[in-house]
């Protein structure tokens, strides 16, 4: 079993739009979906929900008025502002404790709470380990360990040759985590400046990590100058340029839809340049 992430150095790039169609067009395939703070893949693979799992991140404190001599002390010490009245507002708390250990009387509890949930679910191209981690909570790296963990076990146990996982953007803690033990990464990158210096930032995390990276260009033709150069970055660095995606306003309308561009409309041109890429990385996961 091979597992491959799909990353972006921003959210918008067509990270999902290129993983959908890769498990359109994949055979023997379990997809995960870890861009859990702004998951999205569902809304092209259109999961049944089989089985869904509390995520329990950050501990909240909480004030046991009974106990509670209202010193101030609590108050004094966050540093968020979530204490009032000497009650915590659970959507400031940040978990850190300090008002728990420092409380005089010992009037402060710390509690698990669920900060959002993991599905394990179905789809018409095959199983999918998904999440969604509720607004405003962090720990989002644990979230994205969870749904890898789920992908895993069910590939084992299900047989399956191949693990798609949509990571999520840019290269902090959740990224790492959707990277961890994989075969390879492929890198969706627009050609604009930004796009430039946030494909080297990707590579560079992969390179540390010894992870070999592949390339597509997405939207190529609005900037042609700029995807020279992506293309001859990618040729000083080794780095193998899976192919181009033109853009292509079919993309809209097959997301409207809720499919993948390459089962919408598989003569589109975007389509057509996708199927090309796949087969072109299939070929490359083959022969590795």
């Amino acid at each position: 079993m091979k597992q491959i992430t799909i990353l972006s150095g921003k959210g918008g790039t067509g990270k999902t739009t290129i993983t959908a169609c890769f498990a359109a067009l994949s055979e023997n395939a379990l997809f995960a979906d870890c861009d859990v703070d702004a998951s999205n893949l569902h809304l092209l693979l259109n999961p049944t929900v089989k089985e869904t799992m509390d995520f329990k991140g950050l501990n909240v404190a909480k004030i046991d008025p009974t106990k509670c001599i209202e010193c101030g002390k609590c108050v004094e010490l966050c540093r968020f502002n979530a204490i009032e009245d000497f009650k915590v507002d659970p959507i400031h708390c940040e978990g850190c404790k300090v008002c728990v250990v420092n409380c005089p009387v010992e009037a402060i509890e710390f509690n698990e709470r669920i900060c959002g949930h993991a599905y394990i679910s179905e789809t018409k191209y095959g199983p999918m380990s998904h999440a969604r981690l509720t607004p405003g909570m962090e720990n989002s790296g644990k979230l994205v360990t969870l749904v890898r963990q789920n992908a895993s076990k069910l590939a084992e146990e299900m047989g399956k040759d191949l693990v798609l996982v949509d990571g999520s953007p840019g290269i902090g803690c959740p990224v790492i985590a959707s990277i961890a033990n994989i075969e390879a990464a492929v890198v969706v990158v627009e050609p604009t400046l930004s796009g430039i210096h946030d494909l080297k930032r990707a590579v560079e995390l992969l390179d540390h990590f010894e992870i070999a990276p592949f390339v597509i260009v997405n939207k190529f033709d609005i900037n042609e100058e700029n995807t020279v150069d992506i293309e001859k970055y990618c040729t000083e660095d080794n780095i193998v340029l899976l192919g181009r995606v033109p853009f292509d306003p079919t993309v809209t309308r097959a997301m409207v839809q809720g499919l993948p561009v390459v089962e919408f409309e598989p003569n589109a041109v975007s389509s057509k340049a996708i199927i090309k890429i796949w087969k072109r990385f299939s070929d490359h996961l083959l022969n590795d």
